[in-house]
């Protein structure tokens, strides 16, 4: 196994990049429109870029990076075929509870609870999240726009080292619910993502944050923009 840590970076919202063992893994690439992004998508680079669902604000920008990039796009079947038929040349279909191993590990797609209608009002399949177990041997765990499920449950014996969780409520997960699956997840840390975008996901951060570590019992990671985070 690499001796390499792994490099997380939140971008703004809900879009993060996890660099592994030589690989960059962009998740939910929404940077044009974003109030929260401090860079173009022209300046991220991916190997492979990872689609939780269907939503403006989560396929972002992934037509125009995985084009430029080449990256392999990794999603449900449903979004993978509308991004081949918007020029994406490569792409691999997972769906809900099926993984597969790519270069940088095992990638599995998990249960998300939410809507996945695309950006032309397309049918996008089920929402979904993504259980990551890295070639360094770290395991994330990328919630997607998701509600609580007890299904969360079953992640704490995945022995997860990070749980990016939707916290804003009204659209996903609220505080309480966030604390609530990070009890179930059982993580060493959680990174807050899906908040303070919009008027309608306006949280106190602070204030979870602390809430978080005292009643989950785990660290709490808040990072601005384009701030990053060494998995430990």
């Amino acid at each position: 196994m690499s001796a390499q840590p792994v490099k997380v970076t939140f971008h703004g919202h809900a879009t993060v990049s996890i660099e592994s063992d030589g690989h960059n893994i962009l998740i939910d690439p929404f940077f044009t429109g974003n109030p929260m992004a401090k860079i173009e998508p022209s300046e991220v680079d991916a190997d492979f870029i990872l689609v939780s669902h269907g939503h403006g604000d989560h396929v972002g920008d992934a037509v125009a990076i995985a084009k430029r990039t080449g990256a392999l796009v990794i999603s449900n079947f449903e979004i993978v075929n509308w991004l081949a038929n918007h020029g994406v040349e490569k792409t691999h279909p997972l769906h809900i509870g099926g993984g597969n191993t790519f270069p940088f590990g095992y990638c599995k797609m998990t249960i998300a609870h939410h809507g996945s209608s695309l950006p032309d009002g397309s049918y996008g399949g089920n929402p979904g999240g993504f259980l990551l177990k890295l070639n360094n041997g770290k395991t994330i765990y990328f919630a997607g726009d998701t509600a609580l499920t007890y299904d969360m449950k079953f992640l704490a014996e995945e022995n997860v080292d990070l749980a990016i969780l939707p916290v804003g409520d009204n659209f996903t997960m609220g505080p309480d619910d966030a604390i609530k699956a990070a009890q179930l997840i059982k993580p060493v840390t959680v990174l807050p993502i899906h908040y303070n975008t919009w008027p309608y996901i306006e949280i106190d951060i602070q204030a979870l944050q602390q809430r978080m570590i005292k009643e989950a019992e785990v660290g709490v990671i808040v990072l601005e923009p384009e701030e990053t985070y060494l998995v430990p």
